[in-house]
């Protein structure tokens, strides 16, 4: 009787065969995915603040210094992971693109 499609086939070995570097690379892709999310997201709202001037010209700076260096962490990250910036953009489906 042939297996039900709810029934999991077994690897042709038995065994199931983890990659351990792809494993990380798989969390890599994931982590980093949340944090360039997040970081548009925030850089987004730090334009709506600026533009809607509610920022002293100190607090700008600053907030620029940091989305600046946040982006050369994330570019070091995506390097080290050897990711570029198509990885970051998981696909969800009927949803689209997530970045």
């Amino acid at each position: 009787m042939p297996p039900s499609d709810l029934e999991q086939k077994p690897a042709k070995s038995g065994r199931i065969e983890l990659d351990p570097e792809g494993a990380e690379q798989g969390l890599a892709q994931l982590v980093l995915t949340v944090i360039e999310l997040l970081r548009q997201l925030v850089e987004r709202h730090a334009l709506r603040r600026v533009d809607g001037g509610t920022l002293t010209e100190e607090e700008i700076e600053k907030l620029g210094l940091a989305l600046m260096n946040l982006e050369v962490k994330m570019d070091e990250l995506k390097d080290i992971f050897e990711l570029d910036d198509e990885d970051l953009n998981i696909d969800l489906g009927p949803l689209g693109n997530l970045l």
